[in-house]
């Protein structure tokens, strides 16, 4: 069983910075495609980024290229987003998963394991 806990979410002004964590629990991490989505309030889950097993293949949702930076360390079944030059649209509930296998998608029902959350708001 794949467990995931979220952390570095909170309040930051437009053009900051956050760098968001996801730990995971079990050794299937370092197998598993993962990725980040959020949720605003009324919207429907979207995807954010994801990052292959072995950390060299990346995506980006067009709404955060080049404003994020999705990584891995598989030692420590942990990835990261780093999120730059934050929006007031960017404010959602930002949920880590691990697909459970190594191929790549996009859609949350691909998605087999999700952290519980945190929340990320940024005010302008």
């Amino acid at each position: 069983q794949v467990q995931l806990v979220e952390s570095g979410g909170g309040m930051v002004q437009a053009g900051g910075s956050l760098r968001l964590s996801c730990a995971a629990s079990a050794r299937t991490f370092s197998n598993s495609y993962m990725a980040w989505f959020r949720q605003a309030p009324g919207k429907e889950r979207e995807f954010v980024a994801g990052i292959g097993w072995s950390g060299r293949t990346t995506s980006y949702a067009d709404s955060m290229k080049g404003r994020c930076a999705i990584s891995r360390d598989n030692a420590k079944n942990t990835v990261y987003l780093q999120m730059n030059s934050l929006k007031s649209e960017d404010t959602a509930v930002y949920f880590c998963a691990a697909r459970g296998s190594t191929w790549p998608a996009r859609s949350p029902n691909d998605y087999a394991y999700w952290g519980q959350g945190t929340q990320v708001s940024v005010s302008s």
